[in-house]
This record gives structure tokens, sequence and C-alpha cells, in this order.
């Protein structure tokens, strides 16, 4: 008791030693670790722990898709009423809803078939498409085409209308990421990365022109890009590519008085506010309407004659009049949302093809909702782009469910969702739509490279930082690989350098 007391004594005499006492003392380390988190301590931890789940990329592509599909489907019930009913003929005011409503459901189908097809013969097919795409950009300048607000651009059968341009982008980027990828090795010498990616790209740009579409020119410029970019071209090709599209683009407006026109309306929108400047105009004054909640869904008053076209290329002006600032922000956040899964899906993949084709589907769609963004807020020169997934239309509604099924498929290629739906089983969505389990991404087998091919520079990254994610991505996947012994092919495999100058043949790949 005596030695306790003088302790007790010192300690409290001595004020350093009392913290010295409290520093070391185990309980209160203990309850330090047991206290619970709070605030966003606590979301930030749950948020990472639940993006480090296999399959967290292929529910938030899923997600994005049915929230972003779910809101055109209001916003085009509320924005077609009015241009559907015409008195006196008996038209439903429900007439363009359920024309659209066909649409989704056509476009579910196609989404289905995107996630469910093997990304393996969805790689055969890119040339077949490649080709068809060509003969139908062709095929629509003849007398078999018609002409859509002074764009003959469409094929029309009844009741339904195609346009060739959307397959066509379709079918640049499937069928340029295959070509970049089987001439991976050569990508360092400027006529095997251009030769015949760009010369294919500059033809479907001249049969858009004859047209014309420059709305179409535009996103397809996106896709030949983003194919570019992705493949690891140099950054002084993308300088030239941004001259010759300034050059071309102050050529085609000196060419057309309508384009010209456009042009100078964008820069001085106040000097035609009741003909050229119209839609610019309105869509300004719909947005200010709508303030920070909005009108309320039906409430808008654009759609009234207002703002023409308001269904298909402004529906985001009525969007911002209805649900105010709170709803624009939303779509824009869901459009950020699908930028970053999107890419976070092509890092994370180790096929090169599959890099190169989830990038550049996201650079396209994530773009295209940029532009159509900026022209209606007057940011941009209005160019008719539609509003993925959210304005009325047919044939870039199907499309555009096509990519996200695609790039669904994507995701469900990543190591570790590969490792999990084969361990695991399928899970609910997967047993739901009947898909199948992905099989594991094998290396092709080494190629003898020539003189001329350049072996020294052989293995150029199919991707921006493609060596670093692809090592981060194998020492991830390595443990649950390693349930099936495949860690080593797995790890083998991250990028065409491995396969192509460490001899990534088959028996290294999975089993």
């Amino acid at each position: 008791m005596a030695r306790g007391n003088s302790t007790m004594t010192v300690v409290e005499d001595d004020p350093e030693a009392a913290r010295t006492v409290r520093r070391r003392s185990p309980r209160s380390s203990r309850q330090k670790r047991d206290r619970p988190e709070r605030g966003i301590t606590a979301l930030r931890t749950a948020l990472t722990a639940w993006l480090s789940r296999p399959l967290a990329d292929f529910h938030l592509i899923l997600a994005v898709c049915g929230l972003l599909t779910t809101i055109g489907i209001v916003m085009v019930l509320s924005a077609s009423s009015v241009a559907s009913y015409a008195p006196g003929d008996g038209s439903s005011v429900y007439a363009q809803f359920q024309k659209h409503m066909l649409f989704v459901v056509l476009g579910g189908v196609v989404f289905w078939i995107g996630l469910r097809m093997p990304l393996k013969r969805i790689r055969a097919l890119a040339s077949t498409g490649m080709v068809l795409g060509l003969g139908l950009l062709a095929l629509v300048l003849t007398p078999l085409g018609t002409s859509v607000n002074g764009s003959q651009g469409w094929f029309v059968v009844g009741p339904l209308s195609l346009q060739p341009v959307e397959v066509a982008k379709v079918a640049l980027a499937l069928w340029g990421a295959h070509i970049l990828v089987t001439k991976y090795n050569v990508l360092h010498q400027w006529r095997h990365l251009l030769v015949p990616v760009v010369p294919a790209a500059l033809l479907m740009f001249a049969l858009l022109m004859v047209q014309p579409d420059l709305g179409g020119t535009i996103t397809l410029g996106v896709v030949l890009i983003a194919l570019l970019w992705f493949a690891g071209a140099p950054k002084r090709l993308f300088a030239v590519i941004l001259s010759g599209a300034v050059a071309g683009a102050v050529l085609l407006a000196l060419i057309e008085p309508y384009r010209l026109a456009r042009v100078m309306t964008f820069l001085n929108p106040g000097s035609d506010p009741q003909g050229k400047g119209l839609q610019a105009t309105q869509a300004l004054y719909a947005l200010a309407d709508g303030g920070l909640f909005g009108k309320g869904l039906g409430q808008g008053q654009s759609k009234w004659r207002y703002l023409p076209n308001v269904e298909h290329d402004f529906i985001f002006a009525l969007l911002g009049e209805e649900l105010g600032f709170v709803g624009c922000l939303a779509v824009i956040g869901l459009f950020g949302l699908l930028a970053s899964v999107g890419l976070r899906i092509a890092m994370r993949n180790l096929d090169p093809w599959i890099r190169i084709v989830a990038g550049t589907l996201t650079a396209w769609l994530v773009a295209q909702a940029a532009i159509n963004i900026g022209y209606v807020v007057s940011l941009l020169p209005v160019t008719g782009v539609t509003l993925p997934l959210i304005s009325y239309g047919g044939t870039s509604l199907v499309v555009t469910m096509l990519l996200f099924g695609i790039l669904a498929n994507c995701a469900r290629h990543e190591p570790e969702a590969v490792a999990a739906l084969r361990t695991q089983g399928p899970g609910k969505f997967g047993t739901l739509l009947r898909l199948p389990a992905p099989d594991p991404y094998r290396p092709p087998a080494k190629r003898r490279t020539s003189s001329r091919g350049g072996s020294g520079r052989t293995g150029r990254p199919a991707a921006r930082g493609a060596r670093s994610n692809a090592a981060a991505e194998r020492r991830r996947a390595a443990p649950e690989y390693g349930r099936r012994s495949t860690a080593r092919g797995s790890g083998r495999g991250g990028t065409a350098r491995g396969s192509a100058t460490r001899g990534g043949s088959t028996r290294r790949g999975h089993r």
C-alpha cells in the first residue's frame, strides 16, 4: 500500500508524469478503437467497402441505366402530350408516349442481348457491323432514304424509322478497337496507328455531311478520338486532329448559310430572338422559370409551342422548368457517375479490347450528354444532338440501351467479378436475366515479331496507365483466382505487353 501511495503521490505532484501514464494506458487506446465512426467518415468507409465488392460496377451501370430511362419516360410523357394532341383528327395525347414506350421495350431487349452475348462473339461480329454501317450510310442517300428536318438520314417504314448513323457509331467503336488491338505491337508506327481506322472514319464523315448531319458527325468524331486516346496514341496527334476539326468547322460554316447563321446566333443570341435564336432564347427562359425546385411535373409552359422540338433536343430545358435546378443537378450527377464507373470498368479489366471499348463507349455517352446540355444552356452552338435515354427518339434510345448492355457486360468481365461469378454463382440479377458465367481472360499466344515490326517497342499500353492499373488488378484479383488455381494466368495477361513479350501462352492461361 505504501508503495502504491508513493506512486500516486508522484503522479499527482508531476503533471507531465500523469499525462504520460494516461497516454500509455491501454484502456484509452481500446476505447478509441471501439468508438464507432460517425458522419462523413462512416459514409466514406461504407462507400469504400461497397465499391470494393466484385460486382459493384455492374450494379452501378444497371442503376444508372434504370434511373435515366425512368426520368426519360416521365419527361417524354410530359413533353409529348401537347405535341401529340391535334384537335379535330381524334389524336390521343399519349400517341408519342406510346411510341416511346415501344422503343423502351425494344431497347430493353437489345440491352439484354448486349449483356448476355459473349464479348468474344461481339468482337467477331465487329467487322460485319462495320460493313453494314457503311452500307446503310451510303444507301440512305438513295431514294430509299427519307429527308427529315432537311437531312436525308432516315429509313422510314410505316410508323418505324431507323437512323443509320447510330449503327455506324457502334460499328466504328467495336471495329476500331478490334483493329487497334490486333495491330497492338506496331502502333508506334503512324501508318499502323492511323490505317485503316482513320480512313474508314473519314469516309463515314463524308457520307454524313452529304446528308447533311452535323450532330452525327460530331459524335462520330468523339468516337474516333476516344478510340485513339484509349489505344495510347501520342498527344501530338490530338493536337493535329483538333486543328483539323476547327478548320473543318469553319469551312463547313462558310459553305452553308444556315450553319453560319447558327454560329452567328450563338455568338449574339439577342440578334434574332424570334427567328434563328428562338430555341436558345426560350430554353433559357424555361430554365429560369424553373428556379430551384421547378414548377412541378406537367406544369411547364414551354411545351405549349413556346419551345419548338422540346421533346427531342431541348428536353433538358423542360426538365429544368418542371424539376428545377435540383432535377438538372440529378441528371448531370447521373452522367458524372456514368463517366466514373465506365472509366473504372476500363481500368479494372485485363483484356485490352474490353479496355478500349469500355472507355470509348463511356466517352461517347458522356460527351453526347455534355454537348446537348451545353447548347441548351447556351454554352455551345445548337447541333441537334439528343440527350441519351431522356430525349424522345427511336434509334438513339435503342442504340443507347445497347451501349449500356455492352458496358454492363464489360463490368462482369473484371477479374474479381469473374472469380466471384464462377465460384459463388450468378447472383440474383444473373439468375433473373439468365446470364452465363463470363470466361476468364486468356492472353493471346506469343507471336514472333519481325525486325521491321520494331521488336524493341512491342507492348504499347492499351490505355493510359495500363501498366500500373494491370499490376494493381493482378494483386487484387490474385486471392480470388487462387481458389481455382488461375491467379498465375490472370497475372500474366494484364496487358498486351505481358502477352507479347513475356510469352503469355495458352498453357499459362486459365484452365
